[in-house]
């Protein structure tokens, strides 16, 4: 099991390690990523995340249970940054080892699209002009 939600940087090195294990032929890693849109604001410079974290928390536990019981996932890895998160950096790392790869991408494409729909996870733009337009609910056109 590894699920975490805080304010580290994301590695992607350390999401393979966590993936690794015997017998799992199929790795999977999804990285998002910030990216330099440009909004009626200005242009993307940065995302803030904020999180009810016992709630996310609870959430991608319960996720990362559904996929290996659905799925038949060896391991999963489903890490979301909070706090601000620079263009060009990860904000999410969703990760699924399994005995073949079909396995591996289903469970890793159920697991981003139900983390963006379920995980009480806000985010927010940060553009150069400095205003900060108000926070939207994760799945809403997602970064």
């Amino acid at each position: 099991m590894s699920v975490r939600i805080d304010r580290r940087k994301l590695s992607y090195a350390a999401a393979l390690r966590a993936l690794e294990g015997p017998g799992l032929g199929g790795i999977v890693l999804f990285v998002g990523r910030v990216r330099p849109d440009r909004t009626r604001y200005g242009r993307v410079a940065a995302l803030d995340y904020e999180a009810h974290l016992p709630l996310a928390r609870n959430v991608l536990l319960d996720l990362e249970r559904t996929a290996r019981r659905r799925f038949g996932a060896g391991r999963v890895v489903l890490w979301h940054r909070t706090g601000t998160v620079p263009v060009d950096e990860p904000s999410v790392l969703v990760g699924v080892a399994a005995g073949h790869r079909a396995t591996a991408f289903a469970a890793a494409r159920f697991l981003i699209e139900e983390l963006k729909a379920k995980a009480p996870i806000w985010k927010s733009d940060r553009v150069r002009s400095g205003r900060r337009p108000r926070p939207r609910p994760r799945g809403s056109g997602g970064r």
